[in-house]
């Protein structure tokens, strides 16, 4: 059997399973909102009970979130969570730290030096360095029109 683009196009839409895109967004919705409530939590704990201030209420929610995503991902739970929770688990504060240590479970075979050291930063560091260098950028413009303001 000859196989032209067509063909195949035609093939592999029969084959493909679809997704179920509605259940992917109420999962999605339920577990990025459960992260937030339990975000929400933490920052009630610190700032209403414990009587912390608003900023540093927030500094430990986020300390706080970051840990047990690290946690989560050191022990191999944060990627079963994922294939349930899909988008969900992207939330800024724990997508990103499971980003920064899966790399370096990954690699700490190879040492602490080569592997963990030289690895942990492959999936967080194009962010760290675009958010850097935009930051950078934004508060030169910020401050080039203040020039002119004043």
């Amino acid at each position: 059997m000859k196989f032209n683009k067509e063909k195949y196009a035609q093939l592999a839409k029969q084959r493909s399973k679809r997704s179920p895109v509605l259940k992917n967004c109420a999962m999605a919705f339920l577990f990025g909102g459960g992260i937030c409530a339990v975000g929400e939590l933490i920052y009630y704990v610190f700032h209403d009970l414990l009587q912390f201030t608003e900023k540093d209420s927030s500094l430990y929610v986020c300390v706080i979130l970051i840990g047990i995503a690290a946690a989560l991902t050191g022990i191999g739970v944060f990627d079963n969570i994922a294939k349930h929770a899909g988008a969900g688990t992207l939330l800024p504060i724990t997508g990103f730290a499971n980003a920064v240590v899966s790399p370096a479970i990954d690699t700490r075979a190879e040492g602490y030096v080569l592997g963990v050291g030289a690895k942990i930063f492959t999936v967080a560091g194009p962010v760290l360095l675009y958010g850097t260098l935009s930051g950078v950028a934004y508060g030169l413009i910020y401050w080039i029109t203040t020039l002119f303001n004043k």
